[in-house]
């Protein structure tokens, strides 16, 4: 196209309207329409970055790019950033031919229009404080419930996209359940909910499920997942660590809906706080759930600065929603991030009395100090016990000891050694040299001392051995040093103990310091009150200041994702240039807003959220709604969405009523493959066999499982490695989950439990048949899938009858006894149908 034609077209472009935008959105938008344009195409090039900058040309700033003549407002033609991206010629055109970015046709022509309507820019929508946004008024038949669905219903009613109707009641309660709980409902929680005909029964469910224990549990898992939390180091030996002391403390915070700014800033700073309380240091443990290198090459200075840069990301991640990460090296391409902000920043978490690698305190336990030690009444009572054996044996072991040495030394004094053969210290065996006679009583008294220290040594060294009775005694003293090495809880937590010069560092090299920065937040946004002190906690409660633009947005935003599996941002982690123009950004404000006017209330946000109407709606797809929102982006529809593997696991025990809902404590080793960590075992040092656990601990829920961060449980298929902050949620459906929900033994075992407790309760096949549905289902089956399980059925069970010893190998599987009573072929075949069920995309589905 030639500049005269591409001229016309804007100008036809402006005075017809394609359909690019609607209503009375016609007009260009630059935080909507532009900016993410010249994000992805310019600014890596004419963006923030100085050095990396071209032609001197800044088009993140309309004052640059007016100078330049990149922009002349209003005239197209003389505007030198539409002919360069016009150009046919690689010499001058833009994006450069190899830059590997293209821009459409739409994008050429969303420029024009721009320039042409004054090229006007203005400040990225996110780093503006949100404010109250007006509750658009809705005309006509809608349910409206909150101000919630008067702004989704705006954008329906505009873009004539029908509302649908409320979910029935039964997928309503498991919706409820998956999101708030993640637990199923019984199923006599199901018929009561669908049978309750009062105005507030919706409502009083989800009090119910709010003030449940398990709705800290629930909450915990992407909080967990943002912390980069696991119960090892990670790298080399992987030492095991007790961060699980912090996670129950997540738990216990969310359930007592301690308020968010609170919850951010004793996790931030909790250790800063006037008079910090014990559970405020826990907190703090938040930023010390990082990666520690223990491996025989780590250069302790250079581990350390690793952990600070991941701090600094795992911070800026969960309360700026920021990639902070790139300014390490250099000024931010696209963001207004400098490498001085970024060090000015991380000034604050540079006075942490950390080494950056490991203390061992046993071959298993290994952390890096600062730790608090939280003795455990169960610690305590096995201490005072190990102490007692100690004090009990020490008198015994002190004469044994004193009677062997007398003995000992009579033989050394009567046949002195001429040579060094038994190793004793150069001056003794010089005294030895003299004779009796000739000693003063100082010489001989050293002599005495002396062979007294080399026995003792000796003895204590196992070189010697005194007699049972000492062997008792030292035996008692190393399993009390064993003990305290291995059993008390060290928590590592954070501390300003060892402040430090913090430098700019050249490409982000620890051993290149540049300019020497004091503690400043990020220049673009607002300025640190003077109130405030200059360290964490006064980085922390600034993020909570009245007008910062990002920390209520950022939270709000994974709380709609929480409920509908992807957030008014698509990007969490990135509310940047770069980040998508959110669609409902006046929602999004709105939710903002209103959640620092409900005083940081985590549980009045999810209140809301799952009383409005918009989360109520069916998911079914409609061939109306599909065509005019296939991507549901105006939700017309509820969203459905596979369930996490973690909440699949407790799903399968809490429907099979194997599980074990104790609460917290020390973490658990369920069903896992056999040798899964074998190959961390390069070394002799430390044993690497996989501790399974028994009895009930084989069914806590899956937040307890032990975590080990360089293998991951081999079940949590699409869970995070937890080896850096992720705030995104990953969802999937591979060939590995059916493997692993088919032949795990969690879900095998399962199954046989929910038959033989199915065929101990109801004694028609179709009566357990049913039962099995609504366990799992939390709805009952029709009359065609009824009939389809009950021909499952028969041919499992006529399978079975003719091999029965296969249904005794599939019932052996996992470690609860069989239920003798029961009729093995009948268990076989009703639990094959459980795991079918268990398998079934509904099933697995948050509807």
């Amino acid at each position: 196209m030639n500049q005269s034609l591409a001229i016309l077209a804007a100008f036809w472009f402006l005075s017809c309207g394609l359909d690019i935008v609607c209503g009375d959105e016609k007009r260009i938008d630059f935080n909507r329409d532009i900016r993410p344009i010249l994000g992805e195409n310019c600014f890596f090039c004419h963006g923030p970055d100085a050095k990396n900058r071209q032609a001197d040309l800044r088009l993140d700033q309309r004052t640059n790019a007016l100078e330049s003549k990149a922009i002349v407002p209003g005239d197209v033609r003389s505007s030198e950033l539409i002919k360069r991206i016009l150009s046919d010629d690689p010499e001058s055109q833009m994006p450069p031919p190899d830059s590997a970015r293209h821009l459409s046709t739409k994008q050429k022509e969303l420029l024009e229009q721009w320039i042409a309507e004054g090229g006007e820019y203005a400040e990225h929508w996110a780093f503006i404080a949100p404010t109250r946004q007006k509750v658009p008024e809705i005309a006509g038949e809608f349910r409206v419930q909150n101000p919630i669905d008067n702004f989704i219903l705006s954008k329906l009613q505009e873009h004539g996209i029908p509302q649908s109707p409320e979910a029935d009641r039964r997928t309503l309660i498991k919706r409820l359940s998956i999101d708030l709980v993640g637990l199923p409902p019984t199923p006599t929680e199901v018929e009561n909910f669908v049978n309750d005909r009062s105005p507030q029964a919706y409502e009083n469910l989800v009090e119910r499920l709010l003030a449940s224990p398990h709705y800290g549990e629930r909450m915990a898992l992407p909080w967990l997942d943002a912390a980069r939390y696991a119960d090892s180091n990670g790298f080399q030996q992987d030492g095991d660590t007790w961060q699980w002391i912090w996670r129950d403390w997540v738990v216990r915070a969310l359930n007592e809906d301690l308020p968010f700014d609170q919850f951010s800033i004793w996790q931030l700073a909790g250790d800063l706080l006037p008079n910090a309380t014990e559970a405020q240091k826990i907190a703090s443990a938040f930023n010390r759930n990082h990666l520690l290198n223990g491996e025989g090459g780590a250069i302790s200075e250079e581990q350390r600065f690793v952990v600070l840069f991941d701090r600094m990301d795992t911070t800026a991640t969960n309360w700026l929603g920021l990639t902070m990460a790139c300014a390490q090296c250099h000024d931010h391409k696209y963001d207004p991030i400098s490498q001085r902000d970024y060090y000015s920043l991380m000034d604050a978490f540079n006075r942490v009395p950390e080494n950056g690698v490991p203390t061992f305190f046993s071959s298993r336990i290994r952390v890096d100090h600062p730790v608090l030690e939280l003795p455990t009444p169960e610690y305590t009572a096995r201490l005072a016990e190990l102490q007692l054996r100690i004090d009990q044996a020490k008198e015994p072991a002190d004469q044994a000891v004193e009677l062997a040495f007398r003995s000992w030394k009579v033989g050394i004094l009567t046949n002195p050694p001429l040579d060094d053969a038994n190793k004793l210290p150069a001056r003794v065996s010089e005294i030895l040299r003299v004779e009796e006679a000739a000693r003063t009583p100082e010489v001989q008294k050293e002599l005495t001392d002396g062979l007294r220290k080399w026995f003792d040594e000796k003895v204590r060294g196992g070189v010697l051995s005194a007699s049972p009775v000492w062997q008792v005694y030292t035996q008692a003293q190393k399993e009390l040093a064993d003990f305290k090495g291995d059993q008390l809880p060290r928590l590592m937590i954070m501390s300003d103990d060892r402040p430090r010069e913090t430098h700019i560092l050249n490409r982000g090299a620890y051993l290149s310091p540049l300019e020497k920065v004091e503690f400043s937040t990020p220049a673009f946004l607002p300025s640190l009150s003077a109130e405030l002190p200059r360290n964490r906690l006064g980085f922390a409660r600034w993020l909570f200041a009245e007008d910062h633009p990002l920390t209520a947005r950022v939270q709000v935003n994974r709380m709609w994702q929480h409920y509908f599996g992807v957030g008014l941002v698509k990007t969490p982690e990135d509310f940047g240039v770069q980040s998508e123009y959110p669609l409902h950004r006046e929602l999004l404000d709105w939710l903002a807003v209103e959640f620092r006017e409900r005083k940081w209330s985590m549980k009045a946000m999810h209140r809301l959220i799952v009383t409005s109407a918009t989360y109520r709606q069916s998911s079914r797809v409609t061939p109306t709604n599909y065509d005019k929102d296939p991507g549901n982006n105006y939700l017309c529809r509820a969203n459905r969405f596979r369930m996490p593997a973690m909440l699949l696991r407790d799903w399968s025990l809490a429907s099979s009523e194997t599980i074990n809902l104790t609460i917290g404590g020390r973490p658990v080793y369920p069903y896992q493959p056999d040798g899964i960590w074998e190959s961390l075992a390069i070394t002799k040092e430390r044993d690497f066999t996989y501790p399974a656990s028994s009895g009930e601990d084989l069914y806590r829920r899956s937040l307890y499982t032990f975590w080990r961060r360089t293998v991951s449980p081999a079940n949590m298929f699409d869970a995070s490695t937890r080896q850096a902050c992720r705030v995104r949620s990953s969802l999937t459906s591979t060939p590995l989950q059916s493997l692993t929900m088919l032949n795990d033994p969690t879900w095998v075992e399962a199954a046989r439990a929910l038959a033989e407790k199915t065929i101990k309760d109801h004694r028609s096949d179709t009566d357990r048949l049913t039962t099995v549905f609504e366990r799992i289902l939390c709805r009952s089956p029709s009359a065609r899938e009824l009939d389809v399980l009950r021909e499952s059925y028969g041919n499992q069970l006529a399978g079975f009858t003719e091999n029965p010893e296969e249904a005794d190998k599939f019932l052996a599987v996992g470690a609860r006894p069989r239920d003798s009573a029961a009729n093995s072929l009948e268990v076989a075949a009703l639990a094959h149908i459980c795991l079918g069920v268990f398998n079934l995309d509904e099933a697995m589905t948050r509807e």
